[in-house]
Formats: structure tokens, sequence, C-alpha cells
């Protein structure tokens, strides 16, 4: 009998280049993709899921109790994959309750309704249930910011600086507790900076690309020296695939590129690529390069070590950066602008 698994947020960036992936993969399981389709989520992001037989798709919100609880109920959900979530941390400064509400009490609501249908009492699961799992995908962001040496490990303390982070290191310590309380299946991993096809156009890369296109200013914070560890998305949802099937219960595995670019070197890269490709009539795209005022609390570096997933589950990144971004730019000429 194939084995429902839930996904939450499957419309989202990260989510939407998962999903075609894993159902295409896993013919036997049958996949839910339960999204509330906020301004992130974007249904034309699973055309290729259309005539799959074993995806389905349900609008609606992971805090909604009732909702999650039929969802279990009807479907004897066997294992979740959970990426819902706030995640643009410009929006957490300025509008932080939803990232409280969505990132927190919607994790806890799917925890719960997973732990009633799995176990019937602390540490003790319900016959056939034994092999139900629930995968926490988080951020490096929850470890705060590093200087400019060092890497975020899996025992590196948490210490978010913004309420996006805040949300998702209050999340990941839940999750965490379902584990020692409980006894209850989970892992977690926290990723570094995703990029690649499909992302919303808030984020930086696809902001860098649509202002370029358009031949307006390309808005930089600060000196543009902040620096991030990019990690191309199919690795990611491979990562995912492998600590969801592989990874040891109540353990967290960080996953990372080691592709570190300060956001100066990145907007440059994209620029020659976009020179070539699509060349502007006088000028370079670089000429577009503008500083604005930094975000309050910025982190200056993140930068993760994928030691673990590596060593213990074998998992290795196949694009590096310069691989990555072009299938990118490429991408969202394509398909975007």
């Amino acid at each position: 009998m194939s084995e429902t698994i839930l996904v939450t947020g499957g419309a989202g960036f990260i989510g939407s280049n998962f999903v075609p992936y894993f159902c295409a993969k896993y013919p036997g399981y049958r996949v839910i993709n339960l999204d509330k389709l906020t301004y992130a989520g974007n249904l034309d992001n699973l055309k290729e899921c259309a005539d799959m037989p074993n995806y389905r798709f349900v609008q609606g919100d992971i805090c909604d109790e009732a909702l999650v609880k039929e969802l279990f109920e009807a479907n004897d959900i066997r294992g979740v994959i959970h990426f819902a979530a706030e995640s643009h941390v410009d929006n957490s400064i300025t509008g932080p309750k939803a990232f409280i509400e969505t990132n927190i009490g919607g994790t806890f609501n799917l925890l719960e309704n997973a732990r009633r249908h799995w176990m019937s009492a602390p540490n003790k699961v319900k016959p056939g249930f034994e092999n139900c799992r629930f995968h926490h995908i988080s951020t490096d962001e929850v470890y705060g910011t590093l200087g400019e040496t060092g890497l975020f490990r899996e025992d590196t303390p948490y210490a978010p600086n913004s309420p996006y982070s805040a949300s998702k290191a209050s999340s990941d310590f839940i999750v965490r507790a379902y584990h020692h309380t409980y006894g209850m299946n989970v892992t977690t991993s926290n990723c570094s900076n995703n990029y690649g096809p499909k992302q919303h156009g808030e984020k930086l890369i696809p902001t860098i690309i649509r202002k370029c296109v358009a031949e307006e200013p390309i808005p930089i914070y600060g000196q543009g020296t902040n620096v991030r560890d990019w990690l191309y998305v199919l690795d990611h949802c491979k990562a995912i695939d492998l600590i969801f099937h592989q990874g040891k219960s109540g353990e967290t595995y960080n996953v990372g590129g080691f592709n570190e670019r300060n956001n100066l070197q990145l907007v440059h890269k994209i620029c020659a690529l976009l020179d070539e490709r699509r060349p502007r009539k006088s000028g370079k795209y670089a000429d577009l390069i503008t500083f604005v005022a930094d975000r309050p609390g910025h982190d200056l570096r993140y930068a993760i070590d994928s030691t673990k997933l590596t060593r213990e589950l074998g998992w290795k990144a196949d694009e590096n950066f310069d691989s990555g971004i072009v299938k990118t730019v490429d991408w969202y000429l394509q398909n975007r602008y």
C-alpha cells in the first residue's frame, strides 16, 4: 500500500522545486501539498505535477487546526515535510505578527496532529506507525551572524537577530521538544541561502535580474559587503529527500553550498551574464548598481558547514555557484523576464 506524505508550503520557492522532484522519484507515495497561497505561493510553479496521479493540492493554512486534523485522519498521513513559513526578513521587520503565527503556531499545529495520529502516549508509537517521520526545514539565520571566519555547525548556539529568524528558531526548538518529550520521530535541516528557478521576485537574485532587464537602479544594501553561502535549490531538495529517508531521528543536519559570495560579487556576476545574454543598447548592467540604506540588524555573514550531512548520509552538491547561477539566470530570462 502506498503511503501518504503531507508537504506543507509546496507552492513556495523551495517547495515547488521539491514537490515535482519528489513525486517523480517516488511514484509509490501519495503526496498532498498543503499551501495557503499567500503572495509567496504560486500554482504556476507546479505545472509539472498536473498529470501526476500521486499528487494532490489542498489550499489551506497550517494554523487551521480542524483542517490539519481532517487531513491526517482522512488520508492517514504517514510523513510530513514541512516547508511552509513566512520567510522574507524585510517583511518580518515591518509586520512580525504573521511570522510568529505561521512559523511558531503553524509548526506546533502540525506537530501536535502528527503526534496524535502516530502515537498513543509519550514514547509509545501506535502499531504500524513506527516509520512515520516529521521533517522540519529551517534556516541558517537562527545562528545569528559570523565574523570573517568560521562556519555554522549543528552545535553552534542559536542567536537569531530578526523577527523572522527568531520565529524559525522557536519552531526548531518545538520540533526538538517533541522528540525529547514524546519520542517523536523528527529531523531538522538548516540551510543556507537558496537560489534557482521559481524564486519569488522580492528576493535578491530575482530582483537583480528584474532590475537589469527593466534598466532600473539595482538596490544593494549598505556597501554590498554582506556575505551569504549560496545553495542551488535542487541540491537542497536532494538533501531533504536524503534526510527524510535516512537521517537519524532527533538529529539536525546543516545544508550549505560552500559557495560564499558577498552581495557585490553576486550582482557583478549576474550583470556580466546578462551583458552576454541580453546586452544593453548602451553601457553595462553594472552601471545600474545603487547602494541603499542598510537593513536594520542586517547580519554580516552566514556560512554553513555541511560536513555532517556529507559524512553521515553521503550528500554532495551537484552544482557549484558558477554552474548554478547560469542555470538560474537562463531560467528567469526564459520564464519571467
